[in-house]
Formats: C-alpha cells, sequence, structure tokens
C-alpha cells in the first residue's frame, strides 16, 4: 500500500480550507496543481490529514513499545506495561530513540513503585490479587501493613527555607514553637476520655465522611462493608454489606449477617478483596449515602441503611463518587479509564423504588432497589480514573494516571477544558466552593492551581519533596484568605494562599506519609492524619501546633463534623476514634 504526492497534496489542500486558511489554500492548491489528483472530494472526510497523523503516531508509538519479535519488551501480551510518549517525542525520534526513553521511563517508574512500597512495608514485593497500583482514598489495601519496623532515621525532612513554587514567593514559616517544653508538649496530648473508640469493622477502614445534617458518620472498609454510626445517639451501627451473596443487605451489628459475611464475623480468613468499599459520600440534604467498590457497583443508601439503588456501569473498582449539590446526579470515576454521571432519580416513587409489591422494605436482599440509570458516560482518559469533582450541578473535573485532567459539561461529548502540566499521576483534584479554582495535586510532587481562563496553571507550587496525596481548600470566609492544604508523602503538611501564591505554613511533625488533611467547618483549625499514627490539630491562623491523640495504628482519613467539635480519624487496624475538640 502507498500514497501519491498528488494525495498528500489533496489531504493538505483540504486541511487548509477546513482550518480557514482561504488564501493559503488556493495558493498551495494553485502550485501544487490538486486538481490532478483523482479524488473525489465527497469521500474524504473532515481532518482526514489529521486522523492520519494521529494513527501514524500510535503506529510509532506501538513499535517503540514491540521488541524485534513483535511482542512487548516486558515479554507480556498485556497493556498495563505500555508506555505513553508525548507528541514531540514521537515527531523527533527514532524508533530506537523511542525504546531508549521507553526504558528510562520504565525504571522511573519501578524506582518509584519500590519507593512506594519501602513507604507501606510491603518491601517490593509484588501486589495483592490483580488490583490496581492505586485507589483514590486507600492507596489500595496494600499501605495497611503496620510500618513500626521501617522508622525512619531522621526526626523529619528539613524545614525548607523558602517557597519555590512560584516567583516572588515568601519565606515560609515553619510551625511556631516546635521545640517546645516537655510539660508543653504532655498538655497537648488529649486524654483519653475525651477519645471515644468505635469498633466493628474486620479490616482496615479507609474512608470516613459525617453527614452534612446531623451526628451520623458513615464509614467504608475492607471488610466489604460500610457503617453508618449514630454518634451522638450510640448503639450498634447500621452494616451495610457489598457481599452480594444474598444480595447486600443492611443489619444492625449483632444481628445475624447474610451468609457470605460470616466469614469476615469469624475474622475475614475467607474474605475477597473484590468487595472493598473505597469511597462513599453523603447527600447535601443528609438522606442518602452513596458507596462504590472494588467490584464496580455504586449503591445508594438511605440514612436508615435501606438500600434504594444499584448503579452498574463500570468494568473496574470505583475510585471516587460524588453527588452534586442539588443531589439529583452521582458522579463516579472507575480504574475502567471512564467517569459516569448517574441520574440516580431519588424522590421520584421512592416508596416503589424501596419496598416490595406489598409495601413491605426488603430485607437481606436488594430486591426492592431499583437500578439508576446512566446519564452519561465519558471515556477520555486513557489510564484509571482518581478522581472526580463537581464545579457546579451540571459541570464537573476528572484526574487521571495518565496525567490529564479534563473539565466536562453534562450534554458535552468533549471536555471543555483540558490541563496537562503534570508529569506523573494526578492523586486528586478540588474545586473551591466558588468554582472559580481547580487544585490538583500529583505523584510529580507539585500541586496546582487551575483557572477556566487559562491553559497554564496560575500557581505551580513544587516545594514537596515526595508525591502529594491529598489537597483541601479552606471553608468560604468572610474577609479570610482563600487558603489551600496538602499532604504529601514527605511527611508535611503545606497551607498555601491564593492570592499570593505563597506558602504560609510548614506543618511538619508527623514523621510519616501524611495522607489526610480537614478544615473544621469555621476554617480556624487544621486536622491532619498519618501514617506514623498521629492525629495532630493545628490553628489556620497561626500555624502552632495545638492538640495530639496518637492512635494504635496508621491513619487514613481524618474529616470534622458539622459543629466543628468532633475529629473523626480511621485506622489500618479497622477501628475509628471520635476525638472531643473543643476550643
Amino acid at each position: 500500500m502507498s500514497i501519491t504526492s498528488d494525495e498528500v497534496n489533496y489531504l493538505v489542500f483540504r486541511y487548509l480550507q477546513e482550518s480557514g486558511f482561504q488564501h493559503a489554500a488556493f495558493t498551495f492548491g494553485f502550485e501544487s496543481m490538486v486538481h490532478r489528483a483523482e479524488i473525489n472530494g465527497n469521500d474524504v472526510p473532515p481532518g482526514a490529514l489529521v486522523s492520519f497523523i494521529q494513527k501514524g503516531l500510535q503506529y510509532v508509538e506501538l513499535e517503540a513499545n514491540l521488541n524485534a519479535e513483535g511482542k512487548h519488551e516486558s515479554g507480556e501480551n498485556t497493556p498495563s506495561d505500555f508506555t505513553l510518549l508525548q507528541p514531540e517525542d514521537l515527531l523527533t525520534k527514532d524508533v530506537g530513540e523511542l525504546r531508549r526513553t521507553i526504558q528510562k521511563k520504565k525504571e522511573q517508574r519501578e524506582r518509584s513503585q519500590r519507593q512506594r512500597d519501602r513507604d507501606r512495608g510491603d518491601g517490593g514485593g509484588d501486589r495483592q490479587g490483580d488490583k490496581p497500583p492505586k485507589s483514590k482514598k486507600s492507596k489500595t489495601a496494600q499501605a495497611s501493613k503496620e510500618r513500626d519496623e521501617k522508622k525512619k532515621s531522621s526526626s523529619g525532612p528539613s524545614p525548607m527555607d523558602t517557597d519555590a513554587g512560584d516567583a516572588g514567593a515568601e519565606a515560609v514559616k515553619t510551625e511556631p514553637g516546635k521545640e517546645g517544653s516537655a510539660a508543653e508538649e504532655k498538655e497537648k496530648l488529649i486524654a483519653e476520655d475525651e477519645v471515644r473508640s468505635l469498633r466493628g469493622h474486620t479490616s482496615e477502614v479507609f474512608i470516613i465522611q459525617w453527614s452534612p445534617k446531623n451526628s451520623l458518620l458513615a464509614s467504608g472498609s475492607g471488610d466489604s462493608t460500610a457503617r453508618i454510626w449514630d454518634v451522638a445517639g450510640g448503639g450498634e451501627p447500621i452494616c451495610l454489606s457489598h457481599v452480594t451473596a444474598g444480595g447486600p443487605a443492611a443489619s444492625k451489628e449483632g444481628e445475624s449477617p447474610a451468609p457470605a459475611d460470616q466469614g469476615n464475623a469469624a475474622g475475614g480468613a475467607s474474605k475477597s478483596r473484590d468487595r472493598d468499599v473505597t469511597t462513599l459520600d453523603w447527600s447535601s440534604d443528609g438522606k442518602y449515602l452513596a458507596t462504590g467498590s472494588y467490584d464496580g457497583q455504586a449503591r445508594v443508601w438511605d440514612a436508615s441503611g435501606n438500600l434504594v439503588k444499584t448503579l452498574n456501569g463500570h468494568k473496574g473498582p470505583i475510585f471516587s463518587l460524588k453527588w452534586n449539590e442539588e443531589g439529583k446526579y452521582l458522579l463516579s470515576g472507575s480504574v475502567d479509564k471512564t467517569a459516569i454521571v448517574w441520574d440516580v432519580g431519588l424522590g421520584k416513587d421512592k416508596d416503589a423504588e424501596t419496598s416490595d409489591g406489598g409495601g413491605n422494605k426488603p430485607s437481606g436482599s436488594d430486591a426492592g432497589a431499583s437500578r439508576g440509570s446512566i446519564l452519561q458516560q465519558y471515556s477520555l482518559h486513557n489510564a484509571p480514573t482518581l478522581d472526580v469533582d463537581w464545579r457546579t450541578n451540571d459541570s464537573f473535573a476528572t484526574c487521571s494516571t495518565d496525567t490529564q485532567i479534563y473539565v466536562c459539561k453534562i450534554g458535552a461529548t468533549l471536555p471543555v477544558k483540558t490541563f496537562s502540566a503534570h508529569t506523573d499521576e494526578v492523586n486528586a483534584i478540588s474545586w473551591d466552593s466558588a468554582g472559580t479554582y481547580l487544585a490538583s495535586c500529583s505523584d510529580d510532587c507539585t500541586a496546582k492551581v487551575w483557572t477556566l481562563s487559562e491553559d497554564k496553571p496560575l500557581h505551580s507550587f513544587s516545594d514537596h519533596s515526595r508525591e502529594i496525596y491529598m489537597i483541601r481548600w479552606s471553608p468560604k470566609k468572610q474577609g479570610g484568605p482563600l487558603l489551600l492544604a496538602s499532604a504529601s508523602f514527605d511527611a508535611t503538611v503545606r497551607l498555601w494562599e491564593m492570592e499570593k501564591g505563597t506558602c504560609l505554613y510548614q506543618l511538619s511533625r508527623h514523621e510519616d506519609p501524611v495522607y489526610s488533611v480537614a478544615f473544621s467547618p469555621c476554617g480556624d483549625f487544621l486536622a491532619t492524619g498519618s501514617f506514623d499514627k498521629n492525629l495532630h490539630i493545628w490553628s489556620v491562623k497561626t500555624g502552632k501546633h495545638l492538640k495530639t491523640h496518637k492512635g494504635e495504628s496508621g491513619i487514613f482519613e481524618v474529616c470534622w463534623n458539622k459543629d466543628g467539635n468532633q475529629v473523626a480519624a480511621c485506622y489500618s487496624n479497622s477501628t475509628i476514634n471520635i476525638v472531643d475538640f473543643r476550643k
């Protein structure tokens, strides 16, 4: 098969016409005599030249990933090790150079993975089962092993002297009074009578979230259950089983669970990790809880524990799940590389959705739960989707291990904006409360802030020395500056001021990776949780360390209740602690 120069000239001519370069098209067509090409223009689809070039680049990319025998360099005929290349590399390098580039990227990935394995205490061994390398919120169950035997030889990272993120940055203020007296440090310890432990899960608790309307706390675990705890009222939690034998079921702790759950009660030896609850989110009115798990299903429960919706559409684990503000749509992101907007349809014929034909609520099965419908599925990323976040009731952003961030709108098939400045996996994204700024954090050790009016980031914060796992915006505060908190594997948390683009404080009391950070509802306090087992509470105004509670194992998540007087933390040893915090 070959293509003639006349045919190439015709494709260029059509490209110039389609792009609006009418004068250039006329001149080029006249000089190249495109009329000689015996081509029926009606048979050539729009964008043909660009399409051919893109397919050619994909062919070169595929060729570079294969060896002389036509097999993947790894020896496996699987897409898991396929290395994506940048267009500038494909256009400027030959196949040999591209293969050397791929080899360097592969070695870099392996070094990064070995470092992450050491941090988790894996010793660099293989991952469990066939799970993806990373999960939003949990970083998968691999990180749950205790790391006491691998304490760092130093007491923590050296404080940074200046902000290297943006030009003209001011000096960074490290946490004041860090070298306090022994008496002062002891006074900061939270007394045990101010801590309440919630026990019931039989595996790591990856995620927790308070209801925005009351004292209910939801938790998701590797034991294939979510639980709803009435912290104020006490009593046994409602157990939301995600094991499908007999159907998902809700039960009070102490009642007989579904047969497939009995192995968990006996110690979990027979439990499959395919039902790990990796993400959850309360609706803004506090009436419904959505959960996502490794089985690829999203489920919607009411606050009493009734399963009212099951959402089937993803072909891989769900890493992120968010309600829009009005509670009409649910957004999910998955390892299958897609994001789905679900029309949940709550409030419509609710009795029919949550009852059988006689009006009785189902017990021990999902027979009364209706199926949510897919409003729109977005297949934009070419790698797992790690996080999603709504901007408005009909627009949102997604991020992925492919380094890309897309801003999408319901009804549009293409993204309305693409952000491409990160050079490694993008772990989390978050819009500020006004929907003006989008923050992102990545394994490239940077946090970035974007606006829809610019293609390049407004701020790029590069002071962290390790991967950044979580970011959080400060709540809207009258007259106060907008702040962004970033939590990193370098064991530090940083507070960034948006208007100046500078680091306000570096909080450096943790000794191990920091997985979670949360502002109090009033915005005056910050809670941080790390795998060093410590929950710290800080003053946002001064950066001063205020309180500490040391748990029994690594912390995955911290969050405040709606009143700002209690902080919840979930741990890798299956417990949840509620810390009483009075200002």
